[in-house]
């Protein structure tokens, strides 16, 4: 200890302000009290730790009254009414201990906090499977400074601290805290911001405005790269004059032609290694709401990393934001498909159950990757991997992750650093023009990085998926998978030459496909002829496990049959989005079904014709790519260091990479010239 708790004289022990430590990690509540993420700052509950199902959740912001929610009264600052008992223990304002124990130089921190009032303060920590433990208290009674320096020791799987606040006789109020750590061998780092949008405006000066704010952020922020691939101009937005001013040389707007989030991003990257004023570049999705601290928590946490290390940040749902879209995520390498990393889940509601009563997010969480909604990657790292694959979109940064790794270089998700972004439980990108980049860029990524002979299980969920559109009737995304695999055979010279082109190409493939026809007025198809009823009555179910390939094929048969005529004038039934299954689509010659975003409907129609064809020719696809895979592999591994180049990328870009960088005023890109095959 190093305060006499009653007095709040510093008596003994490291200072706070001692030349070898750092601040790493400030305690933080939201601007405005927003209430939807209030629980990610200060959990109100009662409970003491985990909770078992019987006896049921209790929110966290369950019986809140007004002197609750007007608690945090600034950013820095919490008061707790007399009484009264608030924890920090949350995903903001506990520190994530095991992580720096892993990943940093760090062996112990320090708390320090300012306290006023009357109360007490108690200190927790937890271990990997969420059990809490009691540190130490303080009584206070006045004003208080205290400190503890705390070992790290005890976290090699995981764990957190954090602390609880209780009002005495009278409130207690937390005037400032935060975690220190013994870092400061290191000079501190700044990064370069990499935005990369398309026809979002509104969304991009919001971020802007949020971080001209915040004063600790442009402290680590040397440069913001927007790069604009859109027809909706940043530099034309209500309020971009107003924070361009603010920012001043630190901004800097790039127009481009749309080259995607890969040729956005890397544009970002290409940026930060030319002007070398920064250690990192900090990659940003333009469609998200920031939290300023979790950019300096990502930075200094990279500044203390024991080898250069990609830092990335979680993603919260923008509409429904307390909850968390994973903790970590991972490359499963036998399926050759991403999601949650090890022992992790989608979608936990932290308003529901907060850090303290949800024992999987104290394991340490170990990802292959950090999705690009927001990432730090060390400059030294680009220098010597390279920049972003020219993917367009999809997999660009599970590739970039995987080909760290492979050179030594860790991803770390960090907790305590996030975005807000747009949910994608509204969206079905894989039966619109992003089921290209789906088919196309999963087997690329697995032919660098797969183990497995002819990437393990790769082909056999290729070809159930062509089965499933085609018998859900979903022609043009079947399509754009077929020449998704048509033109991965053409080797990886295709890449940057049609990086431009496939975009315009592929959706102009819509106007063949009456299943990719969207209409928005709620009666635009015919009413459904209902038909015979279901047999018995009972509702379609999924065909079970052990009778799949025989249904399979009996389905199959059935979709090369003629369809009724009836079915062209009218639908057999009509089906909200979350009912479209393919299972059920298959039972019908014809369907309207809504789009998962709620905006319109399409009139799927059973064409055998079609169907023969593009079956056909998926078919021979694969069959093409799994004997070529050897010669494919090397093939796209040989040419990896030179298409994620900076001359490549330059080249791509229309720039000379021997030219000094501009100024920071708005710069155009060279028009990318269309190399592609055209529109089909």
């Amino acid at each position: 200890m190093s305060t006499d708790y009653a007095t709040g004289v510093e008596v003994a022990g490291l200072l706070p302000d001692d030349e070898s430590w750092r601040e790493v990690h400030r305690v933080v509540f939201p601007v405005g009290g927003d209430l939807d993420v209030l629980p990610l700052y200060v959990d109100f509950s009662h409970s003491e730790g985990m909770q078992s199902e019987s006896e049921g959740l209790e929110f966290v912001s369950q019986g809140l009254g007004e002197q609750d929610t007007e608690a945090a009264a600034g950013r820095r600052t919490l008061s707790v009414p007399a009484g009264k008992r608030y924890s920090l223990g949350t995903y903001f304002n506990a520190f994530p201990a095991s992580y720096w124990r892993r990943w940093t130089r760090a062996d112990v921190v320090r708390f320090a906090g300012t306290f006023s009032g009357s109360g007490t303060v108690t200190m927790y920590k937890s271990n990997a499977r969420g059990l809490r433990q009691r540190v130490t208290s303080w009584r206070v009674d006045g004003t208080a400074v205290l400190s503890e320096e705390l070992t790290l020791a005890p976290f090699a799987d995981g764990g957190w601290y954090w602390f609880d606040m209780s009002g005495g006789s009278s409130p207690l109020t937390l005037l400032e805290a935060s975690w220190s750590a013994p870092v400061a061998d290191r000079a501190a780092g700044t990064a370069t911001i990499g935005i990369t949008t398309f026809d979002r405006p509104d969304y991009c000066v919001a971020t802007l405005q949020a971080l001209a704010a915040d004063a600790t952020v442009t402290d680590v922020v040397d440069k913001i790269v927007i790069t604009d691939q859109g027809t909706k101009r940043v530099r034309d937005q209500a309020g971009f004059d107003e924070v361009a001013a603010r920012l001043g040389a630190r901004l800097e707007i790039i127009e481009q032609p749309n080259l995607g989030g890969s040729g956005g991003f890397a544009r970002g990257m290409f940026e930060a290694v030319r002007g070398r004023t920064s250690r990192y570049v900090l990659l940003l999705d333009d469609d998200v709401n920031i939290e300023p601290e979790g950019i300096v928590r990502a930075v200094q946490f990279g500044d203390a990393c024991s080898t250069p290390t990609l830092v990335g940040g979680h993603m919260f749902d923008m509409y429904d934001r307390a909850t968390l879209h994973t903790m970590g995520e991972a490359v499963n390498l036998y399926r050759f498909f991403w999601g949650p990393a090890r022992g992790m889940t989608h979608g936990h509601n932290l308003a529901a159950s907060n850090l303290r009563q949800t024992p999987f997010m104290h394991k340490r969480v170990d990802v292959d990757y950090n999705g690009w909604w927001m990432c730090l990657i060390p400059v030294e790292v680009i220098e010597q991997i390279g920049l972003a694959l020219p993917a367009f979109i999809k997999w660009d940064d599970a590739e970039y992750g995987l080909r760290a790794l492979d050179a030594g270089f860790p991803t770390v998700s960090l907790p305590g650093a996030c975005v807000w972004h747009v949910s994608w439980n509204d969206k079905d990108d894989t039966i619109d023009w992003q089921a290209y980049y789906h088919e196309r860029n999963r087997f690329l990524v697995a032919l660098l990085y797969s183990p497995y002979d002819r990437g393990g299980r790769l082909f056999r969920e290729s070809s159930y998926t062509d089965v499933k559109h085609l018998i859900s009737m979903q022609y043009y995304a079947q399509a754009l998978r077929n020449r998704a695999l048509s033109d991965l055979l053409e080797g990886p010279e295709h890449l940057h030459r049609t990086l431009a082109s496939t975009l315009p190409a592929v959706r102009a493939m819509r106007a063949d496909f009456p299943d990719a026809q969207v209409a928005a007025a709620p009666d635009a198809y015919p009413s459904p002829n209902r038909g015979k009823p279901p047999h018995k009555g009972k509702e379609p179910r999924a065909p079970k496990r052990a009778m799949l390939l025989p249904w399979a094929a009996q389905t199959v048969l059935r979709q090369l049959r003629p369809a009724r005529e009836e079915a062209v004038q009218r639908p057999d039934v009509a089906l909200a989005a979350t009912d479209g299954k393919w299972w059920e689509l298959s039972l019908y010659d014809s369907a309207v079904v809504s789009m998962a975003d709620g905006k319109g409907a399409v009139w799927y129609r059973r064409d055998p014709e079609r169907f023969r064809r593009l079956l056909t020719e998926a078919t021979d696809l694969h069959r093409r790519a799994l004997v070529r895979w050897p010669e494919l592999r090397r093939q796209y591994k040989a040419a990896l260091p030179h298409i994620t180049s900076m001359q490549a990328w330059a080249d791509t870009f229309g720039v000379d990479l021997a030219a000094e960088p501009g100024p920071g005023e708005p710069r155009h890109g060279a028009p990318v010239p269309d190399r592609g095959h055209g529109e089909s």
